[in-house]
C-alpha cells in the first residue's frame, strides 16, 4: 500500500466532532421555558383562588376595599358624642370582705359617676393594664353592662379594688364638677398618669 493510500485511510477513519451539542442545548432551553411558563400559570391560579376566598369572606353587599363607599378604618375618634345618663335605681355594690383600697364613700361616688356620665369616663383612658381584659376606657372599669335605655344593669368589680381606676375616675369627677369639658379632663388625666404608667386603654377621643 502506498503512502498516499495510507494517509487517505487514516484521514477517513479520524473521529468526527460531535454535532449533537446544539440540539441538546436547545432542548434544555425549551425545558426551562416550559417550566417557567408552568410556574407562572400556577402562581396566577393561586392568586385567583386567594382573591376568590377573600371575596367569599366579605359580607354580601359590603363595598370592596378601596372603593369610594368602603368604610373608613377605625380611628380613635368617637362616632357620636355620649350624653349624661342620670339613673334613679342603681344595682347594689357588693364590697369584698376586706377593706377596699379607698374609702367606701369614694368608691360609691365613682361608681355612680361612671353610671351617670359615660359622656366623661368613656373618653378617659385607664392606665392599670385593664386593656388586657378588653377595657376601652375608665368607664369599663366600673360598668359591665347597660340596658337598651342606658341604665347600668351590672357592675364591673375590677374598679372596686384598683387604686388607679378609682383615682382616675375620682379626678375626672372632680374636674367635671368644676366645669371642665370631657376634652379638658382627658388631657389632664393623660398629663398626670401617662408619664407614670406604661399601660393605657385604647380610648376614643371626645368630640
Amino acid at each position: 500500500m502506498s503512502k498516499k493510500t495510507i494517509a487517505q485511510s487514516t484521514t477517513s477513519t479520524k473521529p468526527q466532532p460531535h454535532r449533537f451539542k446544539t440540539p441538546v442545548i436547545v432542548a434544555a432551553i425549551a425545558v426551562v421555558v416550559v417550566a417557567m411558563a408552568a410556574f407562572a400559570y400556577w402562581r396566577q391560579t393561586d392568586d385567583r383562588a386567594a382573591a376568590a376566598a377573600q371575596a367569599n369572606q366579605q359580607p354580601a353587599g359590603a363595598p370592596a376595599a378601596g372603593s369610594p363607599n368602603a368604610p373608613a378604618p377605625a380611628d380613635m375618634t368617637a362616632a357620636a358624642p355620649l350624653e349624661p345618663h342620670p339613673q334613679q335605681n342603681l344595682p347594689p355594690l357588693q364590697f369584698p370582705g376586706y377593706a377596699p383600697p379607698r374609702p367606701p364613700d369614694v368608691i360609691k361616688a365613682v361608681y355612680r359617676f361612671a353610671a351617670e356620665h359615660p359622656d366623661v369616663l368613656s373618653y378617659v383612658p385607664c392606665f392599670c393594664g385593664c386593656e388586657r381584659a378588653g377595657h376601652r376606657g375608665n368607664e369599663d372599669c366600673f360598668v359591665r353592662a347597660r340596658a337598651a335605655n342606658g341604665d347600668v344593669v351590672e357592675w364591673e368589680e375590677h374598679g372596686m379594688e384598683c387604686t388607679v381606676c378609682i383615682d382616675v375616675a375620682q379626678r375626672s369627677m372632680q374636674m367635671y364638677s368644676a366645669g371642665a369639658s370631657a376634652r379638658d379632663i382627658r388631657a389632664a388625666i393623660e398629663l398626670e398618669w401617662a408619664p407614670r404608667y406604661r399601660n393605657k386603654t385604647a380610648t376614643p377621643m371626645p368630640r
